[in-house]
Formats: structure tokens, sequence, C-alpha cells
């Protein structure tokens, strides 16, 4: 598991400052977890039989890292859900989640545990039908964490993770390199990539293709897990979908699910979200003062801003927009702004 803390972050303005999982993204690992492949698109999919005999229950489901308890509260068709996280403060947070959202009455069917994602000594083997793990996966080891989820899943049992990687900006394409620099350069002065934990951030920004498959992990010649499906919701950003994938099974390629309605304060506070940038100012405290009172967060976020109105300006110019033409195009940090994220998704079932 990771070594960052958690529970150094306000865990409530991390919330508000992360993207909301959508409906959709559940419904599909629902319908997964009743059909197995046949519920994923493609042809291949629908024709599979290789899991049509097993028979799903729905009584158990455990969200590993949940963090504040986001995904773990939409795990509501099961009887009873369990929120695991190493930290005390995100379980605390995740709690308060539940009940704010779900009232008292619903939320007594949800509990949280403080506890290691590849140590799940609480549960007994093959009892729990649904294991979920949303933007964590990437730190589970899992050479542990195969053998753990293949003792405690039912069969029939469904096992569904995913991670968002770096974000887009779907109005202004011109500032991904901006963004991808920021994000994953190497000058340790102007770029959180040398700053964030690996191999964690990378099994991350290389859409889990480096989680090995479960019978990498349980035998060759296992019979205890299927092989995972792989699903990238990476739409147009056709260059985050991985041409390598592990699993003998076709990688699924589907439009974007997962958008926040922000604006750039928003933006600027999601930065604020990174363990990365938490490690920068740690490793270089004085670059607010070295750079007129600005943190490499602020000054990145006036950089995308200044490339924004440049986009747009550019754009105006080639659509020929009388009505704007000659005003001044300026971005504020109030203005509305869309932000995309691509995601991989790993599935699997017990036999």
């Amino acid at each position: 598991m990771s070594t960052f803390a958690k529970s150094s972050f306000n865990a409530a303005v991390y919330a508000a400052s992360r993207p909301t999982y959508p409906k959709p993204l559940f419904q599909l690992i629902l319908d997964y977890h009743q059909q197995g492949p046949a519920a994923l698109p493609g042809d291949n999919n629908r024709n599979d039989t290789s899991t049509s005999t097993l028979r799903p229950r729905w009584n158990t489901a455990v969200d590993l890292g949940c963090g504040t308890g986001q995904a773990t509260t939409e795990l509501h068709a099961f009887k009873k859900v369990i929120g695991v996280d190493p930290s005390e403060g995100m379980v605390q947070r995740a709690r308060e989640h539940a009940e704010e959202v779900l009232g008292d009455d619903k939320a007594s069917q949800f509990s949280f545990v403080q506890a290691s994602a590849e140590k799940l000594d609480f549960l007994e083997n093959e009892s729990v039908d649904l294991v979920i793990s949303a933007q964590a996966a990437h730190w589970f080891d899992w050479n542990k964490q195969w053998p753990e989820i293949a003792r405690i899943l039912r069969p029939s049992g469904t096992v569904a993770f995913w991670t968002y990687s770096e974000f887009r900006l779907p109005k202004y394409p011109s500032l991904t390199p901006l963004i991808t620099h920021y994000l994953q350069g190497k000058d340790p002065l102007t770029s959180l990539g040398p700053y964030w934990e690996r191999p964690g951030r990378t099994i991350l920004e290389r859409h889990l293709v480096d989680v090995p498959e479960p019978k990498q992990v349980l035998g060759m010649d296992s019979e205890i897990m299927t092989d995972t499906s792989r699903v990238y919701f990476s739409g147009a950003y056709h260059e985050t979908s991985p041409t390598i994938s592990p699993s003998p099974n076709p990688s699924i390629t589907l439009p974007i699910i997962l958008r926040s309605q922000s604006t750039w304060n928003g933006l600027l506070g999601y930065f604020h979200t990174f363990s990365s940038l938490h490690h920068y100012m740690e490793k270089n405290p004085s670059d607010a003062l070295n750079h007129e009172g600005k943190s490499i967060a602020e000054r990145t976020w006036t950089e995308l801003m200044e490339g924004a109105e440049k986009e747009e300006k550019e754009r105006r110019e080639l659509e020929g927009d009388i009505e704007q033409d000659g005003k001044d195009v300026q971005v504020k940090g109030e203005d509305e702004l869309v932000v995309e994220w691509p995601v991989a998704m790993v599935l699997a079932k017990k036999l």
C-alpha cells in the first residue's frame, strides 16, 4: 500500500475537489456482476459463455481504499457494504459521508474498517460477493491482493477496480502538452512528475496494464478466477488507451464517462489535492517566495488560463465571430470549465 498519508489532507476539501463517479459506471459493474463478460460491449463478450452457469449473490460488497466513501455509498444494491481504508481520517470521513447522503436508516447497512487492502483478516473465506476499488488499485501489491481477493470472494463473485488519469480540458485541446508537462515532466522545478510516489503513479499513468492477470499470480493452471476484461473510457483521447494488455481478452474502448462541470477556481482546488504538490512544497518551501508569491500550482493554473484566452481568440478569428470581434478575451476564475478524465477499469469473476 501507499505510504502517503491521506490524513494530511483536509478530507472534506479533498472530496469536494475530486470528480464524482457517474451512475452508468456503477451500472456497468452491476450488470457485469449479474451477467459476466456478456454485459460488456462487443460481439466477443456477448458470445462468451465461460461464466454462464454462475449465479451471483447480492449480500456483501467491499470497497478497498474507500477514501471518503464516494464509491462505497453507490453499492446500496447489496445488503451489507464495507469500506476499507488504511487512513483513520478517511474512514471517519467516509462514515460521515454515508450518513450525509443516505441518512441514518440506510447508512446502517454500511460499515467502515481501517485496514490494509491486502490483509482482510476480518473477512471470512468466500463471504463477499463484490469487491471494488476506485482510484486506489495502483497502490496495491497484487502478488498479495489477488490471493486475498480470491480468498474472500464467493464463487460467482466479482472484482472491479478503476483509476482515472491525467485530466483534459476538451474545450482547449492545445493545453494538453502543458498539462502533461505539469503532471509528468522531468524537471523538478517546473513539474510535479518527480514528486509522485512510484511505482504507484506510473501504474496509474499506464492505465493499470502493469496489474498482472489473476493467473499470473495464482498459477497459470488456476481455475479460481477468470481472465480480466479491461475497459478504457477514453473516447477521442486515443493516445490514452493502452496498446498492450496482459489480458488475453480484447480491450474495450468506450466514450469518456468521467467529467466535471467546474470552474477555473475549481480546477485550482483540484490541483491542491495532489500528493505530489505537497511533496513538491516540502522539498521547495521557498517556491512561492521565489516566484512573486505564486506557487507552482498557481503558476501552472495561470498559464492554462492564458493559453485558454489565446485559443479562444484564435477560434473566434477562425470562425469570423463578428459579435465578439474586437473584444478582449479574458478568462476568469469563476468562468465555467468542463474537465474530463480517461478511466481504466479492470473486471473479473471468481469461478
